[in-house]
C-alpha cells in the first residue's frame, strides 16, 4: 500500500520533472501563462535538482541533473518492481 502510493507520488514528480527539461528547451516569455508554468515547474523540482547539481556540474551548456534525478527514479521503480514481485510469493 506505502510502496504504491510512493510510486504514484514518484511517477508524478517523475512527470514534473520531464515537463521541466522539455520547457527548458523553449523560450519563455515573462507575464504569459506559459512561464507562471515554469516558475511553478522551477519551484517544485529545483530543491531535489539543486544538491545534483552540486556534485555533477554542467557540461558545457547541459544540465545534467534532470537526467540523473530521472535514472534514479527509475532505479528507484526497478527495484520497488522486482521487491513487490518477490514478496508476493
Amino acid at each position: 500500500m506505502i510502496t504504491q502510493l510512493l510510486c504514484i507520488v514518484l511517477t508524478a514528480y517523475l512527470v514534473v520533472v520531464l515537463a521541466r527539461a522539455l520547457l527548458s528547451w523553449f523560450p519563455v516569455r515573462p507575464g504569459t501563462p506559459v512561464a507562471s508554468i515554469a516558475l511553478l515547474l522551477r519551484d517544485l523540482t529545483e530543491p531535489v535538482l539543486a544538491p545534483i547539481r552540486r556534485v555533477i556540474p554542467p557540461v558545457g551548456m547541459l544540465d545534467m541533473s534532470a537526467l540523473v534525478l530521472l535514472i534514479g527514479i527509475g532505479f528507484f521503480f526497478n527495484d520497488t518492481a522486482t521487491t513487490e514481485i518477490y514478496t508476493q510469493f
